[in-house]
């Protein structure tokens, strides 16, 4: 509430710097966000992220100067402003990582409102990004992901658990995010080698489809009682709308208590295990990070740690004098 009032009270407060096209705050976050959406191709999920993100900033900025603040306020804020913000941050638990992720929004937001005149602050340049352990992904064993699709379909079940499987089955052979799989239509059901998936940012790629997701697809749509037009669906939910992540989310967490998996066992795990289970059976790092979507070869690289960890267990498991510890 506070950052909508904070915002509404901006629109009514117009900031003029040295006779320039009078903004209001609420003017210019409504501009980043178009730029975001339209020329830096964000995507859906990735636009509302950071807006949350700066509404939240601009929450604690309204509180810490005990008024809402307008373009002028930003661009006079001082370095122990943004450490203010920071410390409010950390000492309300908010992990590191989303830290880090916000006070990148807020740069974001800065630097665009810099380059087109309209807010300009040096101190949030000089404010550095909270060190955070470099998280290693926590994919599921071989066993556990079959277990999580072999019980979601059986004869007899309703065409809910057919998509279940198919669900499950499509993010561990092919590695996509939830959201990836659950944008898609009926028109991507159309059997081919490949998919063309629409990522983060909007970047696509090709993924390859194996027929064993092809079979659990067909078997669920065979089942599905709702339309296959093209722009339709492919996954629905319940009442006939599109399936919501967090409907997916809550059956993982009931097989989990079912079938006795770890707290790791997510629909996000199964993306981890599909880079996993391809590097430990020798894929290439670069093929695995075209296949993922990843900008950058780093983020795939954490899954070197996890096969390395697995190699180390392996190794004291094995080797007789790591048994004996001689």
């Amino acid at each position: 509430m506070a950052a909508t009032a904070g915002l509404k009270y901006a629109a009514n407060n117009v900031a003029t710097d040295n006779d320039a096209v009078e903004q209001t705050l609420i003017e210019t976050v409504n501009a980043w966000l178009s730029w975001l959406t339209h020329e830096k191709r964000g995507s859906k999920n990735t636009t509302q992220a950071y807006q949350r993100d700066l509404t939240a900033f601009v929450t604690f900025i309204t509180g810490h100067l005990a008024r809402p603040p307008t373009l002028t306020d930003l661009s006079q804020l001082r370095t122990a402003d943004f450490r203010a913000w920071l410390a409010h941050r950390a000492a309300s638990g908010v992990a590191r990582s989303s830290t880090a992720r916000a006070l990148s929004v807020v740069r974001s937001f800065f630097r665009w409102s810099a380059r087109n005149g309209i807010c300009t602050n040096a101190a949030v340049v000089t404010i550095r990004t909270p060190r955070q352990p470099r998280a290693i992904p926590k994919p599921l064993s071989t066993e556990n992901a079959l277990k999580v699709i072999f019980a979601n379909a059986a004869d007899g079940e309703t065409w809910l658990n057919f998509r279940d499987r198919a669900l499950f089955t499509l993010l561990y052979g092919c590695g996509l995010r939830i959201s990836e799989a659950l944008d898609l239509n009926q028109r991507h059901s159309r059997s081919s080698d490949f998919l063309v998936i629409s990522g983060k940012g909007n970047k696509q790629r090709m993924v390859p489809v194996l027929p064993a997701v092809w079979d659990a697809i067909g078997e669920y749509l065979d089942r599905c009682p709702h339309s296959r037009e093209p722009d339709a669906p492919l996954f629905y939910g319940a009442r006939g709308e599109r399936l919501a992540a967090g409907v997916v989310q809550r059956r993982l967490r009931s097989l989990r208590r079912e079938l006795n998996l770890p707290e790791t066992a997510t629909p996000h795990a199964l993306r981890h295990s599909f880079a996993t289970h391809l590097l430990a059976g020798g894929g290439d790092l670069r093929a695995i990070q075209e296949l993922l979507g990843h900008a950058s070869l780093s983020t795939t690289q954490r899954y070197t740690a996890v096969d390395s960890a697995k190699l180390i267990t392996e190794y004291k498991k094995a080797h007789p004098r790591a048994q004996n510890n001689k």
